[in-house]
């Protein structure tokens, strides 16, 4: 097989040519694994070769090496793995001599797959003179600028793709001098600089001992800030990265060098070209994330002042925010038309807004001058920077620093929604949502939206929601956020209800301007939307909530007319399903929860219909907000839902079944619990379907982990719902949560995301237990009689570990009395022979309202059961 002609047919603009070379190519692959690869790395190394078949063998080498999916990855590592070593030797012996390549394209490539090579050998501890190898080619006498630049991306390229702890320190040094050198300006390529200076940005998480010596990181950071006045645009922009980078990951050894940075830093961002300059603000903002997660992890402790913090932001303030503030006025025209922009403008506001964040009021004196000077001149760019400056301080000062600033303010931004220019009315929009967001709260001495200010507030987002879209979706938000001040005050919320039907009415007149060109004015329509309905106040509003209930069912009706003709088309069909659907969801939730559920009760038939009929169109996303609401008519229409489970009852497996979109998966979980709820013991018929595919999930090792605990918890749901009818099940399901329980007796402290995952495992099994035990409680309380003394051990080790959240504290102390109630005089020996729950229960005192009355609740069953 000619295998050069087969990678250039395969890239024919012949369909049927290249279907056959496809063809050929696979059928090679299958089968002879090592020949085929062979194969293709000489295909790759000889300058023989067209370039463009080359190319190709290159992609093919590197995809039959690694995948985004977790187990083709897995399974191409051991086919790789499982090859004779010579066919490895000659492979990997091919890709070095690529480097050396004539061809740019064929070095490049050749420089990825060796990183995709030793990610799967190097921490095997095999092809361990790989790094030697590369090295040699810096330092050989006469090495050419292509060989050089090739060997740093490769050697860039496997510091990404290996973890740290593979490269003996020995090594790292070598790759940190043979970096450095080829960053130096005596190097004539600016290739190799470039190429230096980016292997260099991966190398950097290799480097934390020398970046504890004083010696070595000194002169790390004079090579990359001498770097960063390169004449090379590309190059420049790469070192300041590298700065991002270190500070991030070194922000402890950045003292000596802030003012230097500094002074690079403030000239990048004043003269510089927008790629260099976009990075010169990003590492401030680096900064400041790293100063707010110190302050956030010592807030409240002894160490609040701690030496970590070395509060660079604060003693650079009063450089650094009017340099900032210079940014803001170099807006691109129509910026606020794209989605996508980002401009050195854009950036410093960010900037700004998390420098707020840092220092707190000490931002507001350096920046309200600016404000108060430009945001009345004649030109827009310097009345939208004053307005985007404002905006962008609102999170961090205090509320009685910006409170007197903003009722001041509040008229002149609502004058300002006339403005003549699109983008400042964009950006008043933007700042107004903000207001409404951080410092709206109806409750407070002196609140910023009065009955004084409401009606003036109202005419103007009203009126503006038919601005352009960009504008209107930005008022959308402002919408929702002042909403959303009122949800804590039930009280105060009868404040919006005059202004109810005007606002519904625009918001579905936005909504159905977004609906073909501007999709997320219409999201954001639907979300202001929904949160009006939560803070409406029934029964005053009831019947204007009835009255959008049929506007969207209507709408959610002629869905079901759009003519589909393409994949896009489809795809604009469920996003709008998922957006009426969830509104349905919010309506039910909120004329359920009142004395308005009739208006469920009436159009609860039609309501369910329409569900069906959008499960009938299939897809994940409808299929999810579909199932939510039907969750919430569940729990509206109570035991009334059963005669809807015959033909709902195949979606709710499919959805149960639904293990490559676990959302869905879990929230049809979720579902389960609801109608458990709804339906109690009318629930049983489809408890064998139900409770069948659960444990089938809980031994499926493809479905994301994260649905499990949730399954666990619905196991109580169902033993609640079916009393003692659940004895069937329990031989099934107790094995499940023993081996769960037994799996989680030691979780790795050191991974935070396994500490929480543990602790989510805990509660779901708990809430399992308490489920079943409140279930079988009566007759058949002594089936239970086998499972509590291994509940009682699984209870023990969870106290015993400092890891264990609140959450799962409240839960294992329900159990407990969950456990003394059912099992009542049967289980005093048990709770004698495990002592450990007078000293757990004490310590619950200690906690909040709730776990201290579970916990008094339970010494209560377990006195009980002792003494009788």
């Amino acid at each position: 097989m000619d295998i050069t002609q087969v990678l250039l047919a395969a890239q024919s603009p012949d369909a049927n040519l290249r279907a056959a070379a496809e063809a050929n190519i696979k059928q090679f692959q299958e089968q002879n694994l090592p020949s085929f690869l062979l194969s293709l790395s000489a295909e790759l190394s000889s300058d023989e070769r067209p370039p463009e078949s080359r190319r190709l063998a290159g992609i093919i080498l590197k995809n039959s090496l690694d995948a985004k999916d977790s187990a083709q990855k897995e399974l191409l590592i051991q086919q790789w793995v499982s090859l004779d070593p010579s066919i490895k030797l000659k492979i990997k012996d091919s890709l070095l001599i690529t480097l050396g390549s004539s061809v740019a394209d064929a070095r490049q490539t050749s420089s990825q797959v060796i990183a995709k090579v030793a990610s799967i050998e190097i921490p095997r501890r095999e092809w361990q003179d790989l790094i030697a190898k590369l090295l040699g080619n810096m330092t050989q006498q006469g090495a050419s600028a292509p060989l050089k630049q090739a060997t740093l991306e490769a050697l860039g390229y496997v510091c990404e793709e290996i973890p740290p702890e593979h490269l003996v320190q020995d090594q790292v040094n070598a790759v940190l001098t043979a970096v450095v050198q080829g960053m130096n300006q005596t190097e004539l390529s600016s290739e190799v600089r470039l190429a230096a200076v980016k292997a260099l940005y991966n190398a950097l998480d290799f480097a934390e001992s020398n970046f504890a010596n004083e010696m070595e990181r000194t002169f790390i950071m004079k090579v990359i800030c001498d770097t960063a006045v390169s004449k090379e645009e590309e190059i420049r922009q790469a070192a300041y990265e590298c700065l991002v980078a270190i500070a991030s990951t070194y922000y402890v050894h950045l003292s000596p060098y802030m003012q230097t940075i500094f002074n690079l830093t403030a000239n990048a961002v004043k003269g510089d070209e927008e790629p260099v300059a976009l990075q010169a603000v990003e590492f401030w903002s680096t900064i400041c994330e790293e100063e707010i997660e110190l302050q956030e992890e010592y807030e409240g402790s002894d160490d609040a002042n701690s030496t970590v913090n070395y509060r660079f932001i604060e003693k650079a303030l009063p450089s650094l925010v009017p340099m900032l503030l210079e940014t803001l006025l170099k807006q691109e025209e129509d910026q606020e038309q794209d989605d996508n922009a980002w401009n050195i403008s854009m950036s410093g506001g960010t900037c700004l807004g998390l420098i707020a964040r840092t220092v707190g009021d000490a931002i507001v004196p350096l920046v309200m001058p600016f404000v108060e000077a430009n945001i009345t001149k004649p030109d827009w760019r310097c009345r939208e920077a004053a307005t985007f400056a404002f905006g962008s301080i609102l999170d961090g000062p205090s509320l009685e620093k910006l409170a007197p600033l903003v009722q001041a303010g509040l008229d002149f931004l609502l004058n300002t929604m006339n403005d003549p220019n699109s983008q400042v009315k964009d950006t008043t929009a933007w700042t107004l949502g903000r207001v409404f967001e951080l410092l709206h709260s109806p409750c407070s001495s002196n609140p910023i939206i009065s009955n004084a200010n409401l009606p003036r507030i109202m005419t103007v987002l009203l009126e503006s929601s038919k601005d352009v879209p960009n504008v209107a979706e930005k008022v959308c938000g402002a919408i929702y956020f002042l909403a959303q001040g009122y949800e804590d005050a039930e009280a105060v919320s009868s404040l919006l209800t005059p202004y109810l039907p005007n606002v519904i009415a625009a918001l579905l007149t936005a909504a159905d301007r977004g609906d073909m060109t501007h999709i997320r004015l219409r999201s954001s329509a639907y979300e202001a939307l929904n949160e009006i309905v939560r803070v409406s106040n029934i029964p005053e509003t009831a019947s204007i909530i009835g009255q959008l209930l049929q506007e969207i069912m209507r709408r959610l009706n002629l869905t079901f007319d759009r003519q589909i003709y393409t994949s896009g088309d489809k795809e604009k069909q469920s996003d709008l399903q998922a957006l009426l659907c969830g509104v349905l969801q919010v309506i039910i939730q909120k004329l359920s929860s009142s004395d308005a559920k009739s208006i469920i009760a009436q159009t609860a038939d039609q309501l369910m219909l329409l569900f069906l009929r959008v499960f009938a169109c299939h897809s994940a996303t409808v299929h999810e907000e579909a199932m939510l609401a039907i969750g919430a008519l569940a729990y509206a229409t109570g035991p009334d839902f059963v005669k809807y489970m015959p033909e709902f009852f195949k979606y709710l497996e499919a959805g149960l079944q639904n293990y490559e979109e676990y959302q869905v998966c879990s929230i049809s979980v979720g579902v389960v619990g609801d109608i458990c709820r709804a339906l109690e013991d009318k629930i049983l018929p489809f408890c064998d379907g139900i409770m069948t595919v659960l444990l089938k999930d809980l031994s499926n090792s493809q479905l994301n982990r994260s649905v499990k605990p949730p399954i666990f918890s619905c196991f109580g749901d169902i033993a609640l719902a079916i009393g003692e009818n659940f004895e069937k099940y329990l031989p099934y399901a107790m094995p499940m949560l023993q081996g769960a329980a037994e799996l989680l007796v030691v979780l790795d402290q050191s991974d935070e995301d396994m500490v929480d995952y543990g602790n989510q495992l805990r509660r779901g099994i708990f809430e399992a237990y308490s489920g079943i035990l409140q279930g079988i409680k009566g007759a058949k309380a002594q089936l239970m009689i086998p499972y509590a003394g291994h509940l009682l051990q699984f209870t023990e080790a969870v106290y015993k570990d400092s890891s264990r959240d609140e959450s799962v504290t409240k839960a294992a102390v329900a159990v407990l009395g969950d456990l003394a109630d059912t099992l009542g005089p049967i289980s005093k020996d048990l709770f004698k022979s495990h002592l450990f729950h007078v000293e757990f229960l004490r310590e619950c005192q200690d906690m909040d309202d709730e776990v201290r009355d579970t916990a008094s609740w339970t010494q209560g069953m377990i006195n009980q059961a002792i003494v009788s």
